[in-house]
């Protein structure tokens, strides 16, 4: 809890730095644009007043996230957070169009621009001030794992590559006396709007739910397999609830001569094992049972597995039971997302560990890649 609350404070500071300064800084270039006749700078002022509204959502959005699960909202309101950051991608994407529009007007109506010293010390002066506050409200967002940090971030940093981009107009109007005010304006616009969009789809992407981080994943097994009476850990499946905020399940493999009163102290062992180290709640932890006293269970096994793997997709095989008894064996695999014929791979695959045992009565799954 402790540590939610202070990640909450630095994203709420950080936010309220990008707010005074872009304040500011949109203030400056206003004066500067509307006194020099520049659109450019004018644009530049108007994209500023976007990335203050972006911190303001920021904030909002962390408030809302931070509230307690409840009875309508038992996993809490973190995905909040990637709805702010999805209203601060759009907020992006809006300033890149109006951008875009008004300088298609001044090119078809063209104005000639006043620079002065003043003028062009203050967007240098701005150049450098975003390349500072984006670099530090990145940094920021990428330790905390906040996208509403990050993508502010990236504006701030694509805002001192506009404003540079101004400075050089105004240079080469100054020396060639050929104003490219309105052409940068629209160069300008259609950067912005790449960014918008690229933001936008960054965060639809997580909203809809994307595969975990492969090495939060595999930390996570590596754990579970620490367990001296675990052999194996699948399907592990994690559910996102906003940023660094996950339940999941996971399947264990253990010795079939376990006790059931073993296997209990052991699920909540691995279950607060995980937490503790990972913030992740595992909220179901499934059995596989695996021969350890028939060595020819054994072999059956590993032949299985050997005939399962031995087609293109089919990226392993677990969970594998025999029991000699009913002349049944189970077990899952796992494919490969490549796969486009799941029911054809299933009856392949079928077939081909009842053509090696036809004794048997086969069962098995196909499990998806979630991890």
């Amino acid at each position: 809890m402790e540590k939610e609350v202070s990640r909450d404070k630095k994203i709420i500071k950080t936010s309220i730095i990008g707010i005074v300064t872009n304040a500011a800084l949109a203030s400056f270039k206003a004066v500067v644009g509307l006194l020099s006749n520049s659109i450019a700078i004018v644009m530049d002022a108007v994209n500023n007043l976007s990335d203050a509204a972006s911190s303001v959502i920021t904030i909002v959005g962390t408030k809302l996230a931070g509230k307690q699960a409840d009875r309508k909202h038992p996993f809490g309101y973190g995905r909040i957070e990637y709805l702010s950051a999805m209203l601060i991608s759009m907020l992006v994407l809006y300033a890149g169009v109006t951008a875009c529009v008004e300088s298609v007007k001044k090119i078809i109506h063209p104005a000639t621009p006043d620079y002065s010293a003043i003028t062009l010390i203050i967007v240098a002066v701005a150049v450098v001030v975003k390349i500072v506050l984006g670099r530090y409200v990145k940094g920021v967002g990428e330790k905390v794992n906040s996208d509403s940090l990050v993508n502010s971030g990236e504006d701030a940093m694509l805002d001192s590559v506009i404003s540079a981009s101004t400075l050089l107009a105004a240079a080469i109007y100054l020396i060639f006396d050929i104003s490219l005010e309105a052409y940068l304006g629209v160069i300008i616009a259609l950067v912005i709007i790449k960014s918008g969009l690229e933001m936008l789809s960054d965060t639809l992407s997580k909203i809809l739910g994307e595969m975990a981080d492969a090495q939060l994943a595999n930390d996570i097994k590596a754990t579970i397999r620490s367990f001296p009476d675990v052999s194996g850990a699948y399907d592990l499946i994690l559910h996102n609830y906003g940023p660094d905020s996950y339940n999941g399940s996971v399947h264990v493999t253990v010795p079939d001569t376990m006790s059931m009163d073993e296997l209990d102290r052991l699920t909540r062992k691995i279950q607060n094992e995980v937490y503790q180290k990972y913030n992740v709640l595992l909220t179901a932890v499934g059995i596989y049972s695996h021969n350890t006293q028939d060595q020819d269970a054994i072999n059956i096994r590993e032949n299985v597995s050997r005939i399962a793997t031995s087609f293109e997709n089919v990226k392993q095989m677990h969970g594998f039971y025999i029991d000699k008894e009913e002349k049944s064996m189970r077990f899952d695999i796992v494919v490969s997302f490549d796969e486009k014929q799941r029911g054809d791979l299933y009856s392949q695959v079928r077939e081909a560990v009842e053509k090696e045992y036809p004794d048997y009565t086969i069962q098995f799954n196909m499990d998806m890649d979630f991890s």
